[in-house]
């Protein structure tokens, strides 16, 4: 059964940054698309960033430009960095494998962002 651990989270300042991991505990983690989630209080989860087997990536407007996720298949886990961070950006943050009509995973823990004004 696959496992999903996110890390890096914690409290900043407006324009700092951080950088998150989500580390697969499974197989297969190379053969799968991994995208980035976040879900602020009240609102719906929502994918922020995807990165595909080949390495493309996609992301949501409102991240463009100021994050960047990547992967790195030999310690099956894929990240998250996050720079000029806004309060906007405050959210529980989750990693997950997207298909077309959802989810592959049951979701992890999330990590927890708070950023500051």
């Amino acid at each position: 059964q696959v496992q999903l651990v996110e890390s890096g989270g914690g409290l900043v300042q407006t324009g700092e940054s951080l950088n998150l991991s989500c580390l697969m505990l499974g197989s297969g983690f190379d053969y799968f698309s991994w995208g980035w989630y976040r879900q602020a209080p009240g609102k719906q989860r929502d994918l922020v960033a995807s990165i595909s087997y080949g390495g493309n990536t996609q992301y949501e407007d409102s991240v463009k430009g100021r994050f960047t996720i990547s992967r790195d298949d030999a310690k099956d886990t894929v990240y998250l960095q996050m720079d000029s961070l806004k309060p906007e950006d405050t959210a529980v943050y989750y990693c997950n494998s997207p298909t077309s009509d959802g989810i592959r995973f049951l979701w992890g823990q999330g990590i927890e962002v708070t950023v500051s004004s």
